[in-house]
């Protein structure tokens, strides 16, 4: 670890100030909290193991009223959960909770830290845990963030036992203290050490918890008063923290922002133990430090404030910060001249931008940008010279009180620009469960600085400053206003399959389309196709020109050559030559309201599932949940899928009859509840007495998994049965048929144990437990060392109909293409053809 030459920090006369798309000011409150927050020394790291652990109660507190520098370090990216906002899984949904918990962040105004810990899904213990993740490696990242951040306090969110509820939340307690005994050793990790010296925190602390039915609060433990209102946000902290946390819209965490005081309780974990406050022990003040004239200066602007007029702070500020830049603790130094810039810049109501009306760009190709520049400082912001990438202007120009300044400039993008992607899926994972990182000094990081900046160089006052500002893509939206985000740097070429996944029976042609997206201005004459399976070619097509944006390409891969490949799931890529370079990317672009537009890119592939995979069904109604690919995933296989809506259980009004037609749902082979459906869909209460009669009828009733919270129905079933929280996180333990003839085993498709081969992540969650004589189980699984399970699967026969409640996690087999699972689904849809 920590092998690679990286740029860290630049110190000394000049300091980069970074930030988003824009260099804003901040509000008059805003920085009167942040001239606070430079008054005080002691910093606070929270620890927990995925987006939304966080107590966002507890961080608002902590920087808006005790006026801590704060930061969440979460050990994954969320890359495991469910999402409930779109089909989005894995890296993609990781890359989503990121950035919600940036959106959170900038409420509550805490910082945000990761590990390369990837998020596989529940586990049960930390010995499960840690037979996915590296612990040491894990440990080494939260040392990194230890020594970068240098809290004084690191409070944990779960205890390293049982009590967790989950092996991640336990792991996290666990690294957390193992990270607190090594990151002030010179010994551990000694490779850190040429970018960061050494820390040692002053204690760990758990923060105890009422959740559910367990409470780990007790009285003797240490307590904190937290909630109360604060003028100046127009709202207490419990609010603020509802709001926070109700950014974690893909795991739908709606909070209620709550007002009032409340306590918070803590209890001892590692290192000096607290008596009385979190602090006990830790310097608070410039003047522990030896000090006085800076604590002496921050009172008086403080006390001297102007909320009207912040510019009136410059002078006082501008001799502050020639104190802070001759303070001899080089880490203090970096911690606060940031900080003090980023309130100079604000007071001068500075703001910048560099903008095109590209939202996409192409390495080499020119682009016009617009710098917007404004000051409404009384003295002025002088802008000294600006340097375009790679080319140096000089300006010596005053700006303006209140005046915009606006200088075109055509920028060359570099030859050698990256793809602009998260720094953690710019290569494969290390393993199942670690994203590879190219530069070790990123780890730590929720994203990377941008690498294509314009740099300014301002005078303010008798100081210079240096400001990086990011090629950014600016528009008018028309519901929205001006939108700012990245510009983002894509391949000249993108090629990717039409669909992500295609069928194919066995002596069958395989009929495949691709479609080539051309980026650049530059002509392309003609182009090479090339279809690769286990690295080997097997087949191609020659393309005389690339004219347009899309083409679309379409190839036959004959059967003689798929026989010769015994395998039921394909991997294909391909890849596309041209003037000499092979492209082989697809962008994946993921868009929001509530988030910036996202990007990553992957290779250029498509899953082919081969073989005997039966399914009597043509029509199948589908009741949406939680994002799920299985809606598409049906279509992919020739199925009509209808997404059903109030109309379709009610029937619509016959004006010129004056009544209501029949509802539509007898009309379909099978009818489909999406993951999570009893707690997404608030009609369902509705909608049931029509799908129970619907099954009475003669229909067939297929429903996925679903949680005990928030929930819209209490009884699923005709016949009830009640679900807890029993998973099966083994996604290769064994299964035992508990009735292998029974017909949802034997057709269309006859179902083995070699069906359940290849499973991904998980077999099941929340599977019931309790359930009406009438069901009939049809498997019986379990994690190592646990009771069996027979609940993954429950089987009812209603009226002439049927009903089938399987939480089985297909709604993550299917879009991975595994066969065995698509054959037993199917088996689910055609229950009624049997």
């Amino acid at each position: 670890m920590f092998k690679k030459v990286s740029t860290v920090f630049i110190l000394g006369f000049y300091t980069v100030f970074c930030s988003a798309q824009q260099v804003r000011p901040s509000k008059s409150s805003e920085i009167y909290r942040e001239l606070k927050t430079l008054k005080q020394l002691p910093k606070v790291l929270y620890l927990a193991a995925h987006p939304d652990d966080e107590n966002t109660g507890l961080l608002s507190w902590l920087i808006n009223d005790q006026n801590v520098e704060t930061g969440y370090l979460s050990l994954t990216r969320g890359d495991g959960g469910q999402n409930l906002l779109g089909t989005e899984q894995g890296a993609a949904l990781g890359l989503i909770r990121t950035h919600e918990l940036l959106e959170a962040r900038k409420l509550d105004g805490a910082q945000q830290f990761f590990t390369r810990a990837i998020d596989f899904g529940f586990s049960k213990n930390t010995t499960d845990t840690f037979k996915q993740w590296d612990e040491k490696s894990i440990t080494a990242d939260v040392v990194w963030v230890i020594r970068q951040f240098r809290p004084d306090v690191i409070i944990c969110r779960f205890p390293p036992t049982a009590a967790a509820g989950h092996g991640q939340h336990a792991a996290s307690a666990v690294v957390a203290e193992k990270a607190f005994k090594l990151a002030g050793d010179k010994t551990a990790f000694p490779d850190q050490l040429k970018y960061v010296n050494t820390w040692q925190p002053k204690r760990v602390l758990w923060n105890t918890f009422r959740f559910g039915g367990v409470n780990t609060t007790a009285e003797n433990q240490l307590k904190v008063t937290v909630g109360q209102y604060d003028a100046q946000l127009g709202m207490g902290y419990g609010e603020l923290a509802g709001l926070s946390r109700s950014l974690h819209k893909s795991q739908g965490a709606g909070t209620q922002s709550v007002a009032g005081i409340r306590t918070e309780y803590f209890t001892h974990v590692v290192g000096e133990p607290a008596k009385t406050t979190l602090f006990d022990g830790v310097a608070k003040t410039w003047t522990s430090k030896g000090n006085a004239d800076i604590d002496q200066s921050l009172d008086e602007i403080i006390s001297a404030f102007n909320f009207n007029n912040p510019d009136r702070s410059l002078p006082a500020l501008l001799a502050l910060r020639k104190k802070v830049m001759a303070l001899k603790d080089a880490d203090l130094k970096k911690d606060k001249i940031k900080s003090l810039d980023n309130i100079i810049l604000s007071c001068a109501g500075f703001m910048g931008e560099v903008v095109t009306n590209q939202a996409e760009a192409v390495s080499g190709d020119h682009y016009n940008f617009r710098l917007n520049l404004i000051s409404r400082a009384a003295n002025p912001v002088v802008l000294e010279n600006v340097r375009w990438l790679n080319q140096s202007e000089n300006f010596n120009r005053k700006l303006s009180k209140d005046s915009l300044i606006t200088i075109q400039h055509d920028i060359q993008i570099p030859a050698d620009a990256a793809l602009t992607e998260p720094y953690w899926l710019a290569k494969p994972p290390t393993n199942a469960a670690t994203f590879s990182v190219p530069n070790d000094t990123l780890v730590g990081l929720p994203e990377a600085e941008s690498p294509l900046n314009v740099l300014l160089g301002l005078k303010i006052g008798s100081e210079d400053f240096q400001v990086k500002l990011p090629l950014s893509f600016k528009k008018l939206d028309p519901v929205r206003g001006d939108v700012v985000e990245a510009l983002r740097i894509v391949p000249a070429l993108e090629l990717k399959f039409t669909q992500p996944l295609y069928w194919v029976k066995e002596n069958e042609d395989l009929h495949l389309s691709l479609n080539v997206k051309v980026n650049s201005n530059r002509p392309y004459a003609k182009g090479i196709l090339n279809l690769m399976y286990n690295g080997e070619r097997l087949g191609g097509a020659d393309v005389s020109s690339l004219n347009g944006k899309d083409t679309t390409i379409d190839y036959v891969i004959p059967k003689t050559k798929l026989a010769a490949i015994h395998s039921s799931r394909l991997q294909l890529e391909a890849n596309f030559v041209a003037d000499g370079v092979t492209y082989n990317k697809k962008q994946v672009l993921i868009q929001y309201p509530h988030l910036p537009s996202l990007q990553y890119f992957s290779p250029a592939t498509a899953t082919v599932m081969k073989g005997d995979i039966q399914a009597k069904v043509k029509k199948v109604g589908y009741i949406e949940g939680a994002g799920d690919f299985i809606p598409e995933f049906l279509r992919i296989a020739g199925i009509q899928v209808d997404v059903l809506k109030d109309e379709d259980f009610y029937g619509k009004l016959d004006e010129t009859a004056g009544n209501a037609s029949q509802n539509k749902l007898s009309q379909y082979d099978a009818i489909v509840l999406g993951v999570r459906a009893n707690n997404t869909e608030k009609k369902l209460g509705r909608w049931m007495p029509f799908l129970w009669s619907y099954v009475k009828s003669g229909g067939n009733l297929v429903m996925q998994y679903n949680t005990n919270q928030d929930t819209t129905v209490d009884q699923l079933g005709m016949y009830k049965f009640s679900i807890a929280n029993k998973r099966v996180t083994e996604e290769n333990a064994a299964v035992r048929f508990l009735n292998p003839t029974h017909k949802l085993l034997s057709f269309p498709n006859k179902i083995t144990a070699d069906d359940f081969k290849g499973w991904v992540q998980e077999r099941g969650a929340y599977f019931p437990t309790q359930w009406d004589a009438a069901y009939e189980p049809l498997f019986e699984m379990h994690d190592t060392d646990e009771e069996p399970q027979q609940g993954s699967t429950l089987y009812a026969q209603y009226g002439k109909g049927n009903f089938i409640y399987t939480p089985l996690a297909f709604f993550r087999q299917l879009p991975a293409g595994n066969v065995g699972a698509t054959r037993l689904f199917f088996n689910f849809l055609s229950a009624q053809k049997n």
